[in-house]
């Protein structure tokens, strides 16, 4: 690999076709669906079924266009490169750094969760204690090989996998046999206030929140540069994307919003005063009194959280690495051990993601909003840079007379969709008090990594011409 030294190793490819596909599910089930969930069940009842599907399908054009660059280009950081080459060297900067907070964020928000399921069982116990202890364990685990992290996330997600479908299967069985009880009826989807108990406006200021779910997908991006035949497994996983959506996300819910009335539900989980004090589908088999379903799907829903979080740990190195590797990070970042493992970026992004544990300790009732919208934010930027990168690079193959091997859909038309989208969630998240916060950051974000990057091309100058100084002497 370009950039390492006669003592670095370099990346493996040791990610099987069934560690790819299980790291793209890693990353669209989490804490966007089995916590979120309760925020936006507030504010759009049964109608948040509807905005799960419309962002999802955003979500999976998105992933067509970023993986029909990564068919052509299997590399790390691939955002960042992308937008670097096809773009221009500040969107290439901020692209690569805009996705490492991004995943930092999401990472943080993942370890907030993990301590709020903890304390379905040991309620006595503060979430900053259960974020450090498995921000210590998940660390360790990225900290191995790259085989160690796959299979780390291939057993994650597979007990996400089997227990939602177990989930809407007993669930599907409680509906059918009547077991649920009188309140269990598909009725629930449109009684009790309507689909739309608040209106469209409901659905429409919970889009925000809904978009949080999402943003994980995009992980795929990183594992390129380790994929073993990343052309056949990429495209492949990318468009399971779409089923995965429809059964996990769309399916759980329907069943979950069957099972009890929308509002009996929405009463219960905000009994102590907190939105997030637990997760929606935990909550209704207690209700339902079948608490052996509770505490294993609490078991679940705390395994999909680290999930998220390792998928993260692992993006957030690779993406570290990449920007290393093109100059737009300290190039210590970009060395390698001999096990194929950039430790130095795991342990810069570790450093950072500990601020969680600060957050936790500091404001635990408002460190999972705050977080959520914060991911919104960089994730607005994320969808967008890829979205025109894309429309960048295809403009180039077309100039340059070649056919992508895996299209994305619409080109352009589908790229002006989503780019339109990202521009809707920013106007809604301004008309949201608790969140609006974040849309005024991202032009502060923006113009900081502007300085940055100044800078960084100012020092690039100067040791260019003391370079040349030396060498005319």
């Amino acid at each position: 690999m370009s950039g390492q030294n006669s003592h670095s190793g370099e990346l493996k490819r040791g990610l099987k076709n069934r560690h790819i596909q299980l790291i793209a599910l890693g990353g669209a089930i989490g804490t966007g669906l089995f916590l979120g969930s309760a925020g936006v069940l507030k504010s759009a009842g049964p109608s948040m079924i509807l905005g799960y599907a419309i962002c999802g399908f955003i979500a999976f054009m998105i992933m067509r266009q970023l993986g029909e660059m990564i068919v052509e280009e299997p590399v790390a950081g691939s955002f960042s490169h992308f937008a670097h080459k096809y773009w221009g060297g500040f969107a290439g900067f901020l692209s690569g750094w805009n996705c490492w907070i991004l995943y930092i964020l999401v990472g943080m928000s993942e370890l907030t969760a993990v301590g709020k399921y903890v304390h379905y069982w040991w309620p006595e116990v503060p979430t900053w204690a259960s974020a450090l202890v498995f921000f210590v364990m998940i660390n360790a685990i990225n900290l191995a090989n790259v085989k160690v992290f796959g299979e780390a996330e291939f057993w994650f997600a597979i007990i996400k996998v089997v227990a939602i479908v177990g989930m809407i299967a007993l669930g599907s069985y409680l509906l059918v046999s009547g077991s649920g009880g009188p309140q269990a009826s598909v009725t629930n989807l449109w009684e009790h206030g309507g689909f739309f108990p608040n209106g469209v406006s409901g659905l429409v200021m919970a889009m925000a929140i809904i978009m949080f779910s999402f943003g994980g997908l995009e992980m795929l991006g990183f594992t390129a540069a380790e994929a073993d035949k990343p052309r056949t497994v990429i495209p492949k996983a990318i468009n399971q994307v779409i089923y995965r959506i429809l059964i996990f996300y769309i399916g759980a819910l329907v069943v979950l919003l069957s099972l009890t009335p929308w509002d009996s539900l929405l009463v219960s989980l905000n009994a102590n005063g907190d939105a997030y004090s637990g997760s929606p589908f935990v909550q209704v088999f207690s209700m339902l009194g079948s608490n052996t379903a509770a505490h294993i799907l609490n078991f679940v829903v705390l395994t999909a959280a680290l999930s998220v979080y390792n998928s993260g740990t692992y993006c957030n190195s690779r993406m570290l690495l990449g920007m290393a590797e093109q100059g737009d990070a300290p190039k210590s970042l970009s060395k390698i051990d001999k096990r194929g493992v950039p430790v130095r970026s795991i342990l810069a992004s570790a450093a950072v993601t500990f601020v969680a544990v600060l957050m936790n300790y500091l404001i635990p009732q408002h460190a999972l909003e705050l977080l959520m919208s914060l991911v919104v934010a960089t994730l607005v930027i994320n969808w967008a840079m890829i979205s025109f990168s894309h429309f960048k690079f295809r403009q180039y193959m077309n100039r340059t007379k070649q056919t992508p091997l895996f299209k994305a859909l619409w080109y352009p038309y589908g790229n002006f969709v989503c780019l339109a989208f990202v521009v809707f969630i920013l106007g809604i998240m301004l008309m949201i008090p608790g969140i609006k916060v974040s849309v005024y950051a991202i032009p502060v974000w923006v113009l900081f990594m502007w300085g940055c990057y100044y800078i960084k091309n100012k020092r690039s100058t100067q040791h260019a011409l003391q370079a040349a100084g030396s060498a005319a002497k």
